[in-house]
């Protein structure tokens, strides 16, 4: 009897993971400040992945294992920009999903933090943190997301005018995590490889990465509600600090300084020249009319003003156009 040939399954060759970088503010507070997060995803899922790190480019050890997933994607719509703190109900904004799902939530739920997500460009600064309320099923895969609250956690000053179709979304769901990175890590060149934990990082599914972090959880808000009042020919421009920590209490007297000592940068533009640049420790600043015939101001003006942190140097700054 002749024997039947052994017929061999092909295997599924592994598809490489595509990850992300994001260097986030503090989302509970209870993070480690200076370190980013890693949010992973492939079609298909290959099980756990595993994220090798280095100080250089060799002798890769391990640094963080992703359990599951990120709910990760595209954006088919432009988003504009938004007031913060207000509900925007602008056009929905449509994601396209690598996998995974997304669901609607109550009012009450989105205002206690749910469906928190970041859209941004992909380079590991640059996120606008957001929340939605609605997430209604356009096309497989398609979602349309309405009710948002933009510019959360301190990133209504990233907020472009649009993020334009193509900007990534990552649901800040619990399945990105954050990475193995000491403090004296900050700004540093960090080698990364990342692939199914089931495989070396010599093999081939395996992905090579660098990148170094600022440690976004560091970085002070940008003050808000700036004023500006003429006196004469002097200018005074006034401020309102915001804090990173603690600072969402209703019961408080005073928002927290969240830093060793309260100082600002403030800068005076003309285009993209920088006519003047002082360190302030009030929440005003007087632009004098001998200070203005010495720098040559005149015509559109911009002040930009930002809290300076021991630790992070500047944080984000605000801007203010104003003629002379």
């Amino acid at each position: 009897m002749a024997q039947k040939p052994l017929e061999l399954v092909a295997g599924t060759p592994l598809t490489p993971v595509f990850p992300l970088f994001l260097d986030l503010p503090l989302i509970t507070g209870d993070e480690r400040p200076h370190a980013p997060y890693v949010a992973a995803t492939a079609e298909p899922w290959p099980g756990p992945v595993a994220l090798y790190s280095s100080r250089y480019d060799a002798d890769f050890a391990l640094n963080t294992v992703l359990k599951s997933p990120a709910v990760l994607g595209v954006t088919v719509t432009p988003l504009t920009a938004a007031t913060p703190g207000v509900l925007d109900r602008g056009a929905p904004l449509e994601v396209e999903l690598t996998r995974g799902s997304l669901s609607g939530v109550t009012l009450e739920a989105l205002l206690a933090g749910a469906n928190l997500a970041a859209i941004g460009d992909g380079s590991q600064d640059n996120w606008e943190i957001f929340q939605f309320q609605s997430a209604d099923l356009v096309a497989p895969g398609r979602y349309g997301l309405s009710g948002r609250l933009r510019g959360q956690l301190g990133s209504d000053a990233i907020m472009p005018a649009p993020w334009p179709a193509g900007s990534y979304f990552v649901l800040l769901d619990g399945a990105p995590q954050q990475i193995e990175l000491p403090a004296s890590g900050r700004n540093v060149v960090q080698y990364f490889q990342i692939g199914p934990a089931a495989r070396p990082y010599s093999d081939y599914s395996y992905r090579k990465l660098s990148a170094a972090f600022a440690g976004n959880g560091l970085r002070p808000y940008a003050p808000v509600h700036l004023v500006e009042k003429r006196d004469g020919a002097d200018l005074e421009f006034s401020w309102i600090r915001r804090a990173r920590l603690d600072g969402a209490s209703w019961d408080l007297a005073e928002i927290p300084l969240s830093e060793t000592q309260e100082l600002y940068q403030v800068k005076i533009f003309s285009g993209a020249t920088l006519l003047r640049q002082e360190q302030v420790h009030q929440t005003q600043w007087r632009y004098s009319a001998a200070m203005q015939a010495l720098d040559g101001a005149h015509g559109p003006l911009e002040l930009q003003v930002a809290q300076l942190s021991e630790s992070f140097g500047p944080g984000l700054f605000r801007k203010h156009g104003f003629t002379i």
